[in-house]
């Protein structure tokens, strides 16, 4: 247990250049704190004591900002960082080393009493507001993009970004044509009336053209035919 805490805490060290000092981290950081009531709550959920586990973890929330449902499964080294907003539900296991940014969410998509939640490998990064749902596995050493919803299974050494997420990196080598820039995503209502201003000129144009091929009568011409006719 105690190597346990040890490691929580020196993952928050190690991954928060921010962090400057061991007593800082025991006061100061809801994600270490968020572990610790989870821990409590895990033991006790394991040993059937499911109404005072699922009590310390709703207070955990209330405390930290952070839900955990003391029924997941969360390996040593795990460093939630700054942590408001994130959810891991019931059936989520994580492996050891991963880093979990703020507003993440491990969901599940099923309504039955299984598997649900996915499988987070050793040493993963997910960036924040990232939402992981259903009962896949993210494989070791990936890095899940901020605000990538995955909905598929990740190999391992993996880049994913996009909604839905898309591997464009594995193994440190391209894997698709994909050339987004992320940061500059074009703007779907602007492109549309793009085409309805394009459309409307080239319909103008048309018409002046059909105006150019018919003879216009003069005014007189005009109505001498219609003497003519009467």
């Amino acid at each position: 247990m105690f190597e346990t805490l040890r490691r929580d805490i020196q993952a928050a060290r190690d991954r928060d250049p921010a962090a400057r000092s061991t007593l800082e981290i025991l006061f100061c950081y809801p994600g270490v704190h968020a572990l610790w009531f989870h821990r409590i709550a895990h033991w006790l959920w394991n040993r059937e004591l499911l109404f005072v586990g699922r009590f310390i973890s709703h207070l955990n929330r209330f405390l930290t900002g952070i839900e955990i449902h003391p029924a997941a499964r969360l390996g040593a080294g795990l460093f939630i960082d700054h942590g408001m907003g994130v959810v891991i539900g019931e059936t989520t296991e994580v492996g050891e080393n991963v880093t979990v940014y703020q507003g993440v969410t491990l969901g599940g998509t099923s309504l039955e009493r299984k598997k649900r939640h996915p499988t987070i490998g050793n040493n993963v990064i997910i960036g924040t507001g990232a939402k992981i749902l259903g009962p896949f596995t993210v494989g070791d050493n990936s890095k899940i993009g901020s605000g990538t919803v995955v909905i598929k299974e990740v190999p391992p050494n993996s880049v994913v970004v996009g909604v839905p997420g898309r591997v464009i990196y594995r193994d440190g080598k391209k894997v698709t044509e994909m050339d987004f820039d992320w940061t500059n995503l074009p703007d779907p209502v602007a492109q549309a009336l793009q085409c309805i201003l394009d459309r409307v000129h080239d319909m103008e144009k048309e018409l002046e053209e059909l105006k150019g091929r018919v003879p216009q009568d003069s005014p007189t011409e005009f109505s001498s035919s219609l003497r003519r006719d009467g």
